[in-house]
């Protein structure tokens, strides 16, 4: 299983100035890029998409207690998924980068696999290369604490 803490911050807090790793804040941007990021490394070791939804969709739906209703498209199951192209490649520009503090370690890399839409519970929530619509999520957590 693979998943993402994403825990990002302000530029300052990264203690660039001094160079200091041990009392930089850990966290990075980068759930914008966490689907090719993965991909990228993961194709570069023999993995296919099979073993991708697995890791990063079915095997974490489980731990998190929410596979009734995500992790795998079935009939029944909530309809969230990406429409992405695995061979399409990307290379992280600032320009591109939907996060707030464009700090990144993934500056000029190039990623392989492109996510063109992102569609949660039937609605597109992303479009590549089209403003962001404005939040609709809900807390899953609160509903999964309540269930141990």
């Amino acid at each position: 299983m693979v998943v993402s803490d994403h825990s990002p911050c302000l530029p300052e807090m990264k203690n660039l100035d001094t160079g200091d790793f041990m009392t930089a804040w850990g966290g990075i941007s980068s759930l914008q890029f966490g689907l090719s990021l993965f991909w990228s490394e993961a194709k570069e070791r023999g993995f296919d998409v099979q073993t991708l939804v697995r890791l990063l969709c079915k095997n974490t739906a489980k731990l998190c207690q929410l596979d009734d209703r995500k992790g795998t498209l079935k009939v029944g199951k909530q309809a969230d998924f990406v429409i992405w192209d695995p061979e399409e490649k990307q290379t992280v520009e600032v320009p591109m980068i939907e996060h707030r503090h464009k700090l990144t370690p993934y500056l000029s890399r190039t990623l392989s696999g492109v996510v063109h839409r992102t569609v949660v519970r039937g609605r597109t929530v992303y479009e590549r290369n089209k403003p962001l619509p404005p939040p609709s999520g809900q807390p899953i957590l609160l509903e999964v604490a309540s269930k141990l």
